[in-house]
């Protein structure tokens, strides 16, 4: 069999990721894991872990919410994780605020229940979206604004521009009598920088289209950082979310909201919490904001993680994120290339893959299906219990993004109208209702600890377990819903 470096010859420029999965990474083999599922999370490296142990041992912290010596040290130490990522996005302290979320959804609920939503404005999303985005319609709705929805292309689920152009609209000329006043937004286009279904890529050209079009824009990069940097400097979204567990593993419960300042200054929280406040009173219903981040960072920090994000943040620039985007690109070119190579013995194709069969603006994401057979598509459920037994760790389901599936298998607007009214029943209710084959795909996704040896390893496992056999969902357990 040809070598990687044949038909990826960069490949040969990311050794060093090899010595780091044998050494930083080297828990996978001990433990015999073949981990597939870095869009589900990164995995973090022996070193961050130390880096942990190592400033508890080394210091006490408190409460940031106090001026004690132990409060103080928690303070700075989460001013300066705040100053990282500002560096890491090379975004301007003068421009951007950054809040400590629990994750990306809990950054995205920050902006939907705060953000002015108003009867005659707009809430514009992609179909492919995370449902933590496609949750901000609630917000829209219940202020009376309208929701519009950007269509994909079902073949290589990708978005046309001119798709998002008919979708904002034309902008409304403001009124020349009042020139020094800033006109008052649209509404709010909330798309992703790289999709957590297919791996897709949405252009970051939107988002100066949708500003040039009178919308604030916040851009869902949760699945685009693990193997890309983001430049702040040169686009400039009102609003970016991220988790951060998904770029280097650790800590969990940590996200963040970078937000333009001014955009931040538009938003009115229809709550207040300990910490977010300067004053409040009991006798008179009043209470002022806390200015900045503080107005967002409801109760008490996670101020024993935060500063994890500052030593992963070192730890993924140190390997160089050039370094790591060229890893998972061959890698994702590989296991394209061979899972659409997988046969049959009658020559039949085992796998069919959603979204592009090439690796030019898809990060390292890749969803498909495998085929029994006779044609039939392996019930994604089998799949994972199967690869489980066999130590391999991927995702299976509709991964939290009904836009791209209803894409992938052709379900119209008509098919699902009759089941919004349906009450009760289950998941799997659901699925044979809308004459659906099964309840997903499989996800694949690769990292900074991935080698050429996952992919032979699944590519033996896929072969072994579904070449020439012809599959059944009889006894797999209820689906518990998407």
């Amino acid at each position: 069999m040809p070598s990687i470096t044949d038909e990826y010859p960069e490949y040969g420029r990311t050794g060093k990721l090899d010595t780091l999965r044998a050494t930083e990474y080297g828990y996978l083999d001990e433990q015999d894991h073949v981990y597939l599922d870095y869009t589900g999370a990164g995995l973090a490296a022996r070193s961050q872990l130390q880096a942990h142990r190592n400033r508890l041992d080394g210091a006490t912290f408190g409460n940031p919410h106090s001026e004690s010596p132990t409060s103080r040290a928690a303070t700075d130490l989460v001013d300066r994780a705040r100053r990282r990522v500002l560096l890491h996005l090379n975004a301007s302290p003068e421009d951007y605020h950054v809040i400590f979320t629990p994750n990306a959804t809990g950054a995205a609920k920050l902006v939907g229940e705060a953000y002015p939503f108003a009867r005659g404005s707009r809430l514009v999303l992609t179909a492919d979206n995370h449902n933590s985005l496609n949750g901000l319609r609630e917000y829209a709705r219940r202020a009376g604004s309208k929701t519009r929805y950007v269509p994909l292309r079902p073949k290589d689920l990708r978005i046309d521009t001119e798709a998002v152009v008919e979708a904002l609209g034309r902008r409304r000329p403001w009124p020349l009598s009042r020139p020094s006043k800033r006109p008052r937004p649209r509404g709010l286009f909330a798309y992703p920088a790289q999709s957590n279904f297919s791996g897709v890529r949405h252009p970051l050209r939107w988002i100066k289209l949708a500003q040039d079009a009178g919308y604030d824009v916040l851009l869902d990069a949760a699945a685009y950082l693990p193997t890309s940097p983001l430049d702040l400097s040169t686009v400039n979204p009102s609003f970016v979310i991220a988790s951060w567990y998904k770029v280097f593993g650790f800590p969990t419960g940590v996200g963040c909201l970078v937000a333009r300042r001014d955009a931040l200054a538009r938003l009115a929280r229809p709550y207040f919490a300990g910490g977010t406040v300067q004053a409040a009173t009991v006798a008179v219903p009043w209470h002022a904001l806390a200015p900045a981040e503080a107005a967002f960072e409801d109760g008490t920090l996670n101020y024993l993680s935060i500063p994890d994000v500052h030593a992963g943040l070192d730890w993924v620039s140190a390997i160089g994120m050039d370094t790591i985007a060229t890893r998972v690109r061959c890698l994702t070119g590989l296991f394209i290339d061979r899972l659409l190579g997988l046969r049959h013995g009658d020559g039949s194709p085992m796998a069919v893959l959603y979204g592009p069969a090439g690796t030019e603006s898809r990060g390292g994401t890749v969803a498909f299906n495998l085929l029994d057979a006779r044609g039939r598509l392996v019930d994604e459920r089998l799949v994972a219990q199967e690869s489980g037994r066999a130590r391999i760790s991927l995702r299976t389901g509709c991964f939290c993004n009904p836009g791209a599936g209803e894409a992938v298998f052709g379900i119209a607007a008509s098919t699902l109208r009759p089941l919004v009214s349906q009450k009760g029943g289950t998941f799997d209710d659901f699925l044979r209702m809308a004459h659906l084959p099964t309840g997903g795909a499989i996800r694949v996704s690769f990292g900074v600890a991935s080698t050429c040896g996952d992919v032979d390893y699944f590519m033996d496992f896929a072969t072994k377990t579904y070449k020439d056999r012809v599959t059944s969902a009889e006894g797999l357990a209820p689906r518990p819903g998407c």
